[in-house]
This record gives structure tokens, C-alpha cells and sequence, in this order.
């Protein structure tokens, strides 16, 4: 791999850390699925992750994989919440580790 079609992207881990409402979707705290590789996203073998609180956190992961400056609100938030205002479920992004990528495997 050439140094100049190298870059590094973190591995995401999000997790359900509090519903303080009714879980309407069956996910409970603790839940998760993992982003590795750039785009694969990993569910735990017999668990699910529901649609909308996927979709609510997507926009935010291409940012979170990457390094950001010290004093952007992203790199120090890491906080979503689900939409559904009836289950006020809220996720964490965590970053698991480094990945160095080769920008001509990808599109």
C-alpha cells in the first residue's frame, strides 16, 4: 500500500446506554452494533438494532470514524437519541480503535 493512498478511519462502537421511556423496539440498554472496516456494520449474532434509531445515529458516523479537530462539537459529543419521543432512547459512539485504510480499495 502507498503512503499516499493510505488514511486511518476508527472503528465505531454504538450502544443503547439509557431508554427513559417504554422500549417500543425491543432494544434494551446495553445493545449494540459495531462499524469496522469503513462500512460494515455488526450485530450481535441473535440480536436486532431497530431502523430508526439506526437511521437517527448514520448521519454521524462517516464524521465520528474520522479524527476532528480538539474543539469541534463532534469530536466531544458522542450522544444520539432515537426519534421515537415515546421511548427517549439514547446511544453512545465509541470509537474501539485505529484502521489504516488504502483509498484505492474503496469507492
Amino acid at each position: 500500500m502507498s503512503d499516499t493512498q493510505s488514511f486511518e478511519l476508527f472503528d465505531l462502537r454504538v450502544t443503547v446506554t439509557a431508554i427513559e421511556g417504554r422500549s417500543v423496539c425491543g432494544l434494551q440498554v446495553g445493545d449494540y452494533f459495531e462499524l469496522t472496516e469503513s462500512n460494515r456494520v455488526r450485530i450481535p449474532a441473535g440480536k436486532h438494532f431497530c431502523l430508526y434509531a439506526l437511521g437517527a445515529v448514520l448521519p454521524l458516523l462517516a464524521a465520528k470514524q474520522r479524527q476532528m479537530a480538539a474543539n469541534d462539537w463532534l469530536e466531544r459529543d458522542s450522544l444520539v437519541a432515537c426519534p421515537d419521543p415515546d421511548e427517549r432512547l439514547i446511544m453512545r459512539i465509541e470509537r474501539m480503535g485505529r484502521r489504516t485504510m488504502d483509498s484505492s480499495e474503496l469507492t
